[in-house]
Protein backbone atom coordinates (compact mmCIF):
# COMPACT_ATOMS: atom_id res chain seq x y z
CA UNK A 1 0.00 0.00 0.00
CA UNK A 2 1.36 3.42 -1.00
CA UNK A 3 0.45 5.14 2.31
CA UNK A 4 2.49 2.65 4.33
CA UNK A 5 5.60 3.40 2.25
CA UNK A 6 5.15 7.16 2.66
CA UNK A 7 4.53 7.06 6.40
CA UNK A 8 8.22 6.54 7.31
CA UNK A 9 9.26 9.34 4.92
CA UNK A 10 6.72 11.77 6.37
CA UNK A 11 7.70 10.81 9.91
CA UNK A 12 11.40 11.31 9.16
CA UNK A 13 10.71 14.67 7.49
CA UNK A 14 8.77 15.85 10.56
CA UNK A 15 11.41 14.61 12.98
CA UNK A 16 14.20 16.21 10.97
CA UNK A 17 12.64 19.55 10.07
CA UNK A 18 9.62 19.81 12.35
CA UNK A 19 11.15 21.92 15.14
CA UNK A 20 12.75 24.22 12.58
CA UNK A 21 9.46 24.64 10.71
CA UNK A 22 7.53 25.13 13.93
CA UNK A 23 9.95 27.90 14.89
CA UNK A 24 9.56 29.44 11.44
CA UNK A 25 5.79 29.49 11.86
CA UNK A 26 6.10 30.88 15.40
CA UNK A 27 8.21 33.72 14.01
CA UNK A 28 5.64 34.37 11.29
CA UNK A 29 2.46 34.09 13.34
CA UNK A 30 3.49 35.40 16.74
CA UNK A 31 1.34 33.29 19.04
CA UNK A 32 1.33 29.70 20.20
CA UNK A 33 -2.26 28.83 19.35
CA UNK A 34 -2.04 30.05 15.76
CA UNK A 35 1.37 28.41 15.32
CA UNK A 36 0.04 25.07 16.54
CA UNK A 37 -2.94 25.29 14.20
CA UNK A 38 -0.86 26.18 11.14
CA UNK A 39 1.73 23.52 11.97
CA UNK A 40 -1.08 20.96 12.07
CA UNK A 41 -2.16 22.11 8.63
CA UNK A 42 1.42 21.92 7.40
CA UNK A 43 1.71 18.31 8.52
CA UNK A 44 -1.53 17.44 6.75
CA UNK A 45 -0.22 19.15 3.61
CA UNK A 46 2.98 17.12 3.88
CA UNK A 47 1.07 13.84 4.08
CA UNK A 48 -1.20 14.78 1.18
CA UNK A 49 1.53 16.28 -0.98
CA UNK A 50 4.33 13.78 -0.47
CA UNK A 51 3.12 11.39 -3.19
CA UNK A 52 3.28 14.27 -5.69
CA UNK A 53 6.61 15.73 -4.54
CA UNK A 54 8.86 15.75 -7.62
CA UNK A 55 12.27 16.77 -6.14
CA UNK A 56 12.45 20.00 -8.15
CA UNK A 57 13.93 21.46 -4.96
CA UNK A 58 15.21 20.05 -1.69
CA UNK A 59 12.74 18.53 0.74
CA UNK A 60 13.60 21.27 3.24
CA UNK A 61 12.78 24.02 0.73
CA UNK A 62 9.54 22.30 -0.24
CA UNK A 63 8.54 22.08 3.43
CA UNK A 64 9.11 25.83 3.83
CA UNK A 65 6.94 26.37 0.79
CA UNK A 66 4.21 24.24 2.39
CA UNK A 67 4.61 26.16 5.66
CA UNK A 68 4.31 29.51 3.90
CA UNK A 69 1.19 28.38 2.06
CA UNK A 70 -0.38 27.00 5.26
CA UNK A 71 0.29 30.28 7.08
CA UNK A 72 -1.12 32.27 4.18
CA UNK A 73 -4.30 30.18 4.09
CA UNK A 74 -4.65 30.57 7.86
CA UNK A 75 -4.30 34.35 7.71
CA UNK A 76 -6.80 34.68 4.87
CA UNK A 77 -9.41 32.35 6.39
CA UNK A 78 -12.57 34.08 7.67
CA UNK A 79 -12.53 31.71 10.60
CA UNK A 80 -9.83 29.53 12.12
CA UNK A 81 -10.77 26.01 13.00
CA UNK A 82 -9.35 24.60 16.21
CA UNK A 83 -8.46 21.16 17.35
CA UNK A 84 -6.40 18.37 16.00
CA UNK A 85 -5.92 16.58 12.70
CA UNK A 86 -8.13 13.63 13.58
CA UNK A 87 -5.27 11.14 13.09
CA UNK A 88 -3.80 10.03 16.42
CA UNK A 89 -0.41 9.14 14.87
CA UNK A 90 -0.14 12.57 13.28
CA UNK A 91 -1.28 14.29 16.48
CA UNK A 92 1.44 12.44 18.42
CA UNK A 93 4.09 13.62 15.95
CA UNK A 94 2.85 17.20 16.19
CA UNK A 95 3.05 17.07 19.98
CA UNK A 96 6.58 15.65 19.82
CA UNK A 97 7.80 18.40 17.49
CA UNK A 98 6.25 21.14 19.62
CA UNK A 99 8.06 19.83 22.69
CA UNK A 100 11.44 20.02 20.90
CA UNK A 101 11.05 23.55 19.49
CA UNK A 102 13.54 26.06 20.88
CA UNK A 103 12.04 27.86 23.89
CA UNK A 104 13.12 31.32 22.71
CA UNK A 105 10.86 30.90 19.70
CA UNK A 106 7.84 30.24 21.93
CA UNK A 107 8.45 32.80 24.70
CA UNK A 108 8.85 36.53 25.05
CA UNK A 109 12.57 36.41 25.91
CA UNK A 110 13.45 38.69 23.00
CA UNK A 111 10.45 41.05 23.09
CA UNK A 112 12.14 44.16 21.72
CA UNK A 113 13.75 42.37 18.79
CA UNK A 114 10.54 40.54 18.06
CA UNK A 115 8.57 43.80 18.06
CA UNK A 116 11.10 45.28 15.67
CA UNK A 117 10.85 42.27 13.36
CA UNK A 118 7.06 42.17 13.70
CA UNK A 119 6.83 45.79 12.60
CA UNK A 120 8.15 44.76 9.18
CA UNK A 121 5.94 43.87 6.24
CA UNK A 122 5.15 40.12 6.06
CA UNK A 123 7.32 39.63 2.95
CA UNK A 124 10.28 41.31 4.66
CA UNK A 125 9.86 39.11 7.75
CA UNK A 126 9.70 36.06 5.49
CA UNK A 127 12.93 37.13 3.78
CA UNK A 128 14.77 37.57 7.08
CA UNK A 129 13.57 34.29 8.51
CA UNK A 130 14.39 32.20 5.45
CA UNK A 131 17.77 33.80 4.76
CA UNK A 132 19.10 34.51 8.27
CA UNK A 133 17.33 32.16 10.63
CA UNK A 134 17.01 29.17 8.30
CA UNK A 135 20.07 29.92 6.14
CA UNK A 136 18.39 28.97 2.88
CA UNK A 137 20.33 29.72 -0.29
CA UNK A 138 19.06 32.63 -2.39
CA UNK A 139 17.62 30.34 -5.06
CA UNK A 140 15.74 28.42 -2.34
CA UNK A 141 14.35 31.65 -0.86
CA UNK A 142 13.28 32.67 -4.37
CA UNK A 143 11.58 29.32 -4.88
CA UNK A 144 9.62 29.71 -1.64
CA UNK A 145 8.49 33.22 -2.59
CA UNK A 146 7.63 32.42 -6.21
CA UNK A 147 6.07 29.01 -5.72
CA UNK A 148 7.20 25.73 -7.21
CA UNK A 149 4.96 25.84 -10.29
CA UNK A 150 6.08 29.26 -11.58
CA UNK A 151 9.78 28.90 -10.78
CA UNK A 152 11.58 28.74 -14.12
CA UNK A 153 15.37 29.11 -14.11
CA UNK A 154 15.13 32.69 -15.39
CA UNK A 155 12.40 33.60 -12.91
CA UNK A 156 14.48 32.17 -10.04
CA UNK A 157 17.53 34.16 -11.16
CA UNK A 158 15.55 37.42 -11.34
CA UNK A 159 13.79 36.80 -8.03
CA UNK A 160 17.09 35.90 -6.32
CA UNK A 161 18.63 39.18 -7.51
CA UNK A 162 15.58 41.16 -6.40
CA UNK A 163 15.60 39.49 -2.99
CA UNK A 164 19.34 40.11 -2.48
CA UNK A 165 18.79 43.82 -3.20
CA UNK A 166 15.77 43.96 -0.87
CA UNK A 167 17.82 42.18 1.80
CA UNK A 168 20.56 44.84 1.62
CA UNK A 169 17.98 47.63 1.86
CA UNK A 170 16.27 45.85 4.73
CA UNK A 171 19.52 45.49 6.70
CA UNK A 172 20.09 49.24 6.44
CA UNK A 173 16.51 49.98 7.43
CA UNK A 174 16.71 47.64 10.42
CA UNK A 175 19.97 49.20 11.60
CA UNK A 176 18.33 52.64 11.64
CA UNK A 177 15.28 51.30 13.50
CA UNK A 178 17.44 49.34 15.97
CA UNK A 179 19.46 52.46 16.80
CA UNK A 180 16.25 54.42 17.28
CA UNK A 181 15.00 51.70 19.69
CA UNK A 182 18.30 51.64 21.59
CA UNK A 183 19.18 48.13 20.44
CA UNK A 184 22.39 49.26 18.69
CA UNK A 185 24.89 51.87 19.76
CA UNK A 186 26.91 54.34 17.72
CA UNK A 187 27.35 54.66 14.00
CA UNK A 188 27.72 51.89 11.46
Amino acid sequence: MKVRRLEPAATLALRTYGPELYGFLASQLGNEADTAEVFSQLTEDLWRGLPRFEWRCTLRTWLYLLARHAASRFRSSPWNRGGRTGDSRLDAQIAEVRSRTEPWLRTEVKDRLRRLRDSLAPDDRLLLILRLDRQLAWNEVALVTLGEQTATADALKRESARLRKRFQDLKEELAVRARREGLLEGER
